[in-house]
């Protein structure tokens, strides 16, 4: 397991957070074997991965960002298990985050199987955590994908920040991609902003839609305007 970093100011309400997740979808107590570990240990272990040194958007203020849009957009959801379900997807989404590498989703998504039946999730809710994980590799969650929707809302929503908050997000995007020249991250960023703007909607829950929309791709068709002047 990672060792956890400095302490989040959030930390221990992190930690009673994805208990909370965790307990709505295990096992019960007495179905599972004993020696299965405290919730609080995967806690740290995927709380320390969020707060590496290296990283700069992909942050424990990311995750904190992201579970509670998911909170926002919960109603979307197909009950308090799949609420639960995203949740803990939430949490495994970037837990894996090495920007040189293209395979960070498949990785996490990897981890949420190793980690999620040991904590005690029954195999198909395991199972879904992961599906869910690698969805956040296109954002582009199959219609009537609920839980998926959710999920990639609230990754996305950064997006449509005001100008300024977006600026901080692109420069911190940047800032991971660091050892990459000018050149190559320019023409990388601009593949990925074509490809979520070509997306028929980069919303697909109907708050989504109505808050986020808009902004979003005004910001994104910003951004590309400016990388590729």
């Amino acid at each position: 397991m990672a060792t956890p970093q400095n302490h989040h100011p959030a930390h221990q309400d992190l930690r009673e957070r994805w208990t909370r997740a965790l307990l709505a979808v295990r096992r019960p107590e007495e179905d599972l074997p004993p020696g299965t570990p405290s919730p609080y240990a995967y806690a740290d272990d995927l709380l320390a991965r969020w707060a590496e040194p290296h990283r700069r958007y992909h942050t424990t203020d990311h995750l904190v960002a992201v579970l509670d849009r998911i909170g926002l957009l919960s109603a979307h959801c197909e009950g308090p298990e799949a609420v639960a379900t995203v949740l803990l997807a939430a949490w495994f989404h970037d837990a894996v985050h090495l920007p040189e590498r293209s395979t960070n989703e498949e990785r996490s998504a990897r981890l949420a199987e190793r980690a999620l039946p040991e904590a005690g999730l029954p195999p198909d809710r395991a199972a879904e955590v992961a599906r869910l994980v690698r969805l956040t590799a296109t954002h582009d969650p199959a219609p009537g994908d609920t839980s998926g929707e959710v999920l990639c809302d609230a990754d996305l929503a950064v997006l449509a920040g005001a100008p300024q908050e977006y600026a901080a997000y692109a420069a911190a995007v940047r800032e991971e991609y660091s050892f990459l020249p000018d050149h190559a991250f320019r023409t990388g960023r601009a593949d990925v902003l074509r490809h979520l703007l070509a997306l028929p909607s980069l919303f697909r829950t109907p708050y989504g839609r109505a808050h986020w929309e808009r902004t979003a791709r005004r910001n994104m068709t910003t951004e590309l305007e400016l990388l590729t002047a």
